[in-house]
C-alpha cells in the first residue's frame, strides 16, 4: 500500500518533468548568417541549432564542410541559398537525420552524386531550383521516404524518370527545356495518374519540339508510336523476361564461338606444325645431297671446259697454219721481246710425236699387215 501510495503522489510530477523535457526538446535554436561572406561553414555555432542559414556566401559545401555539418545533428531547416555549390558528394548530409527543409537554390550544382541524400529520412522539402542540373538519376531521391515537396524549377533537364518517391504531394518542373518527345510519356502518365501536384502547370511549357512548345508537359498529345515504344508494366516485364533470355542465347552463342575458334585454331596449330616439320626435313636433305655429292657441283662450275676430240685438235691445227698471222712489225725492238713474241706464238703448235708421215705408203699394205 506504501508503495502505490508514493507512486500515485509522485505520477504528476514525473509527467510534469516529461511535459518539460519535450518542450525543450521543441525548443527552435535559429543562426543567421546570411551575406556574411563565409567561404567556409562555422564551426562555433551553437551546436543546439535546429535552423541555419547561410545564404549569400561563398561557400562550397566541400569536405570541410560536410565534416562541420555533421556536428549539427539537431538540424531541421539548413538554408544554402545563393552560394558557390557545383557538387554535391556523397553523404554530404549524412548524420542530419532530423532534418525536414533543405534549400540549395542559385547555386551552379550539375553533379549530384548518387548517394548524396543518404540518411535524410525525414526530409520533407528538397529545393534545388535555379540551378545547372541537366540530368538526374531517379535513384538519388530513394533515401527521401517522407518527401512532400520537390523544386526542381530553372534547370537545364529535358528529360526526367518517374522519381521513386512515394509521399510526394507537390513538384516542381518549370523552366526547364523540356523536349517532348515519346520519352517523356512515362513522367506524363505518373502526373496525370498518381496524387501529386504539378505547380504552375501551366508554365511548364514544352521547348522540343517545335510543333509542340503550345502544349505544357502533362497534355501533349502523344501518337500511337509512342505507345508502342513505352509499353505497359506487363509487357514491360516480359521485355525484360525476353531480354534476359536473350542475353543468355547471346552469352552461349558466345561461347560455342569461342570454342569453335579454339578447336580451328588447335587445328591450324597442328597443320603449321606439319608444315614446318616437312621445310625442315626438305632443306637438311638437300644440304646433305650438296655436301656428299661434290661432283655435282664441280660439273656445273667446269661445264664449258672439256677435253678436244681428235677430229677437233686437226681442224684448229689446220685452221692456225693455213692461216698464220704475219708477225707484229715492231720497230727499234729489242732481242728479248722478239723471244717473248715468238714463243707466244709457239704456244699454240701441237707438240711434236716424231713421226714423219709418208704419203706414199700404201694404206692396203699396212692393213694387210695388221
Amino acid at each position: 500500500m506504501k508503495i502505490t501510495s508514493i507512486t500515485i503522489l509522485f505520477w504528476p510530477l514525473s509527467m510534469l518533468l516529461l511535459s518539460d523535457e519535450s518542450q525543450t526538446s521543441k525548443i527552435e535554436v535559429k543562426c543567421n548568417f546570411t551575406a556574411k561572406n563565409y567561404a567556409l561553414i562555422p564551426a562555433n555555432i551553437n551546436k543546439n541549432v535546429t535552423i541555419l542559414d547561410l545564404s549569400y556566401n561563398q561557400i562550397t559545401l566541400n569536405v570541410t564542410d560536410t565534416r562541420v555539418l555533421q556536428t549539427y545533428f539537431l538540424l531541421t531547416e539548413l538554408y544554402l541559398i545563393e552560394n558557390n555549390v557545383v557538387i554535391l558528394h556523397n553523404n554530404s548530409f549524412g548524420k542530419l537525420s532530423n532534418l525536414e527543409i533543405l534549400n540549395i537554390c542559385r547555386n551552379s550544382i550539375h553533379i549530384i552524386q548518387q548517394g548524396a541524400f543518404t540518411g535524410l529520412d525525414k526530409l520533407k522539402q528538397l529545393y534545388l531550383c535555379q540551378n545547372k542540373i541537366v540530368q538526374l538519376n531517379h535513384d538519388i531521391f530513394v533515401p527521401l521516404k517522407s518527401l512532400i515537396l520537390l523544386n526542381l524549377q530553372g534547370n537545364l533537364i529535358s528529360y526526367l524518370d518517374v522519381p521513386q518517391l512515394f509521399h510526394l504531394e507537390f513538384i516542381i518542373l518549370y523552366g526547364n527545356p523540356w523536349n517532348c518527345s515519346c520519352s517523356l510519356l512515362n513522367l506524363q502518365n505518373w502526373l496525370n495518374t498518381s496524387n501529386v501536384t504539378l505547380e504552375n502547370e501551366n508554365i511548364t511549357m514544352c521547348s522540343y519540339l517545335d510543333t509542340l512548345k503550345c502544349y505544357n508537359i502533362k497534355t501533349v498529345p502523344y501518337k500511337a508510336e509512342c505507345y508502342s515504344k513505352f509499353p505497359s508494366s506487363i509487357t514491360e516485364d516480359l521485355y525484360i523476361h525476353f531480354q534476359s533470355i536473350s542475353n543468355s542465347t547471346f552469352n552461349s552463342f558466345l561461347n560455342n564461338l569461342t570454342k569453335n575458334s579454339e578447336r580451328e585454331s588447335q587445328g591450324k596449330s597442328w597443320t603449321f606444325l606439319v608444315s614446318v616439320v616437312v621445310t625442315v626435313l626438305m632443306t637438311s636433305l638437300l644440304i646433305s645431297i650438296a655436301i656428299k655429292c661434290p661432283v655435282w657441283y664441280n660439273f656445273l662450275l667446269s661445264y664449258n671446259h672439256h677435253r678436244l676430240e681428235e677430229h677437233e685438235a686437226e681442224t684448229y691445227e689446220d685452221s692456225f697454219t693455213r692461216n698464220p698471222s704475219p708477225p707484229p712489225q715492231i720497230s727499234d725492238t729489242s732481242s728479248e721481246e722478239t723471244i717473248v713474241i715468238f714463243e707466244q706464238l709457239h704456244q699454240f703448235v701441237v707438240d711434236d710425236d716424231g713421226f714423219i708421215e709418208d704419203k706414199y705408203i700404201d694404206t692396203h699394205e699396212l692393213r694387210e699387215e695388221n
